[in-house]
Formats: C-alpha cells, structure tokens, sequence
C-alpha cells in the first residue's frame, strides 16, 4: 500500500497548487503489484481472533497469535513471519499518511441518508451509526476516503448498517476508513477498507475490503472479502426471456443455474411482437 498513498500524498500538493476541488477525484486509488498487503482481508498487530467466520484472502498477525474456530480461510496465514512483518511495517506506514491528508468536508457522525460524492470526509469525533444507508454516489474509478476521530480521539461504530455505491458495485478498493480509535460492526453490509488505529471487530454482517488494525482483530459470524483477491463468474442465467423491444414488451425473468437446478425455474419467455 505503500505506493498508493505516496501517490495520494503527491496528489495532495498538486491538488492545492491547482485548486482541484477533491484530492480523491485527482488521485485515483490503484494498488500497486509490488504492495505486500492486497491479498489481506485481515491483517492484525496484536491478534486476530476468527469464530464461525469466512475470510476471502490472507489472515496475518505481526506480533501475536491467530485463533480461529469453524473457520474458513481461502488464502494463507501469516503468523510472526517475515511476510507478516513486511505487510504490517506497510499498513503503519499508509495509516500514517493518511493521517496527514486535508479534509474535502467536515461532516456529522451519523452517515445514515447521506449520499456522499468522491472526496476526503472527517468526522472530529466519533461516528455513531445505528441502522441506515450510506450511498457513495460516483463510479468504479472513484475514490472516497473517511477519516473518523481527526480531533485525536474517535471510533467508528455501525449497527445494522448499510453501504451502497450507485455504480452498483459491491466490492470497491477505492473505498478506505481511516480511524483514530477503534472499529466495530455489527450486523452491518459495509463496503471498504479499515485501517484502524486500535482493534476491530466485526459480529455478523459482511465486509467488502480488508480489516487491517493496529490491535486485535476479531470476526464472529461474518464474512470478510479482500476485494482484490478473488474474481467471482456468475452462473450462466436459465432461458433468460426476450423483450424490451419497441412496443415496450417486458423480458422474462432471470435466474442463476440451469434447468437442472431444481433451486430455480426457467425464466418466462418475453411478450412476442404483435
């Protein structure tokens, strides 16, 4: 991640010499293919802790144990190792710099009903939010960044919480919170990446991005995707309909599997022209 944030940082000063309105529209967030920590969905300092979860990408801790309990874990574990060192070393170095990155807009904690463009958001304190949606309003290529504590002190909390993107995407790396303090899920659908400044927790729920802390990480019952690690292929669509012609006929109706799939029917076949 190193590279990622050099360039955002360079994109600052560009962005202030020029007057660009936002840093993260004039810098977007690629991950460089020499970064030792894309392929973690959980990276943890102090300890990572896994029950009943599922965790699409590498699991790491720098300096203490992983204990994990009906688990799974698709990509390797790094415990202590050289490659651990290496990718936590990265992940306080990014945390850092982002640290530094000037604030687009001061907004409220509570980030239900907002619909936010690509920018740099801060929150002095803490953000608080119970049930809800977050829209991030832009496209695949965009970039949003949330720095939640600048004040020195502040957690992220959501309960039963949603993040969307408008693109319809569900998995994005261009989405990254930035936290002073703490990180806790619960029961939430969330969409980006934390780099928090003491422990994470996520019960139940989903995360698309990585879990990268300088604490302990613990997962219950969740599901964590490093977005950049796995590509999913959907199933082929059974007998999708045809229609939407001129005279405004409706397709029939799609659904994943085969025809011989007995968890799904063939799809109704379109209106036929008159």
């Amino acid at each position: 991640m190193k590279l990622k944030f050099t360039s955002l940082l360079a994109g600052t000063v560009i962005a202030a010499l020029f007057g660009t309105a936002s840093i993260a529209q004039a810098t977007p967030w690629h991950k460089p293919s020499v970064d030792s920590t894309p392929t973690f969905a959980v990276l943890a300092g102090s300890a990572a802790t896994l029950t009943n979860a599922i965790v699409i990408g590498d699991v790491g801790v720098d300096h203490g144990p992983l204990t994990q309990t009906t688990s799974v874990i698709t990509g390797a574990v790094h415990v202590g190792d050289p490659v651990a060192h290496a990718a936590y070393a990265d992940f306080l170095a990014d945390y850092a710099a982002i640290a530094l990155l000037p604030c687009d807009q001061v907004i409220s904690g509570n980030l239900a009903g907002q619909f936010l463009t690509p920018g740099v958001y801060c929150v002095d304190a803490a953000s608080t939010t119970t049930g809800g949606v977050l829209t991030l309003v832009g496209s695949a290529t965009d970039t949003w960044i949330f720095k939640i504590g600048t004040s020195g002190t502040g957690a992220l909390t959501g309960t039963n919480f949603t993040v969307v993107l408008s693109s319809g995407e569900t998995c994005n790396n261009n989405v990254i919170w930035w936290t002073a303090e703490a990180a806790t899920l619960t029961d939430s659908v969330f969409i980006g990446s934390i780099l928090a400044g003491a422990d994470i927790t996520v019960t139940r729920g989903s995360v698309d991005g990585q879990l990268l802390a300088k604490g302990a990480v613990t997962v219950t019952g969740a599901l964590i995707n490093d977005c950049g690690v796995v590509t999913v292929t959907p199933k082929p669509k059974a007998n999708e309909g045809v229609g939407n012609g001129v005279d405004g006929n409706t397709p029939g109706h799609l659904h994943n599997g085969g025809n011989d799939d007995p968890a799904f029917t063939p799809g109704n076949p379109g209106a036929k022209h008159k």
